[in-house]
Parts: structure tokens; C-alpha cells; sequence
């Protein structure tokens, strides 16, 4: 005659087996999630091409002077500080398709030579960015053919972004102010 439990007890016994099957479970999972969590994000690459348009001149200007030095003598407008929302437009024509704004401001730093000093936000408004925008700051030598700058930043599908804005004039008119620049912009991001 074998021995056998008593009920009471192989009912423990069970339900012991289980709730360590289930702990070890739960373990399990959240051990492989947080392993996910590490795993290193993948970095991109990617290439944007837009023109940006700064209108100065007209009754709706997109960049407005907001402050100046006093008494200034500077041919270069050394000391101005201009605001501006910008639009940025798929093709060189301001009436092409508006991809975003440029928003932020620029100062006129060089004494000697038209040399800005740039802190500028991309907004995009459209297609797979649309929401993101990144963050330039650099010097922008604006009489040179080809300038460069950083990106220092983004966000959205932007974010931690990192990278250089080439610069290209594409028109200007010396009259007026009013201005068309080539953008190729080369970020890394997640």
C-alpha cells in the first residue's frame, strides 16, 4: 500500500508548482523586455533639399529687423538682429510647394564682411517630417557661394539629431534685400 498525501496538502503543492511557473514566467518577459529596451537604436542618414526664402522687402515680410546698434556706421548692418519665419518651398519659386518654415532669428555679427550669426529652427509641415523640425546654429558667410553650418539638434523624427545645412545662394536682389538660398541639409538621426 503506497502513501499518499492528504488532500489539503497536494493541493499546495499545486498550487506552489504554479505560482513559481508564473513568476518565472513573468521573470522571463521581463527580462527579454528589457533587453529590447537596451538594444542600441539604429542611425540614420538622411538628405534634405528645400529653398528657403527670405523676403524682407513688401507688406508681408518673412524676416523683420527687431533690434540695431545705435549710431552704427557699419556697411555690413554689424548689430542688427532679424526675426524671421521663412518659408521653405520644394522648388526655387516662393509659390512652390511649402515644406516647412525656417523660424528663428539672425544677427548681423561680421564688421568687416556680411557674416550672420544663425540659430534657426526647420519646421516641416510636410510629408514624412511633417512635425519634426531641426535646429541650425553657425556662421553664415552670406556673400560667399557656399556656406556651411551645423545641425545641432531636432525633434520629432529628428530627435538627437546631429549634422551640416550647405547653403547655396540661389538669387538675391541687392535692392531690395529679398533672397532665395539653396538648402542641402545632411543629418543623422534615430
Amino acid at each position: 500500500m503506497g502513501s499518499s498525501l492528504p488532500p489539503k496538502c497536494s493541493t499546495t503543492i499545486i498550487l506552489s508548482c504554479f505560482l513559481f511557473l508564473l513568476a518565472a514566467a513573468v521573470d522571463a518577459k521581463l527580462v527579454h523586455s528589457q533587453r529590447v529596451l537596451r538594444r542600441p537604436l539604429k542611425e540614420k542618414m538622411s538628405h534634405l533639399h528645400f529653398y528657403f526664402h527670405d523676403i524682407v522687402s513688401g507688406r508681408n515680410p518673412t524676416a523683420v529687423t527687431v533690434a540695431g546698434a545705435k549710431n552704427s556706421t557699419s556697411l555690413t548692418g554689424f548689430g542688427d538682429i532679424v526675426m524671421i519665419d521663412d518659408p521653405l518651398t520644394e522648388g526655387p519659386e516662393v509659390s512652390s510647394k511649402l515644406v516647412g518654415r525656417a523660424q528663428g532669428l539672425y544677427a548681423l555679427a561680421g564688421l568687416q564682411e556680411l557674416s550672420l550669426l544663425m540659430a534657426v529652427n526647420y519646421v516641416f509641415m510636410e510629408g514624412k517630417y511633417n512635425g519634426s523640425s531641426l535646429s541650425i546654429l553657425g556662421r553664415n558667410m552670406a556673400m560667399r557661394p557656399v556656406r556651411e553650418m551645423a545641425v545641432v539638434g531636432g525633434s520629432g523624427l529628428f530627435r538627437m539629431a546631429r549634422g551640416y545645412a550647405v547653403a547655396k545662394t540661389h538669387w538675391f536682389d541687392a535692392n531690395t534685400g529679398d533672397a532665395t538660398v539653396e538648402y542641402n541639409v545632411y543629418v543623422v538621426h534615430y
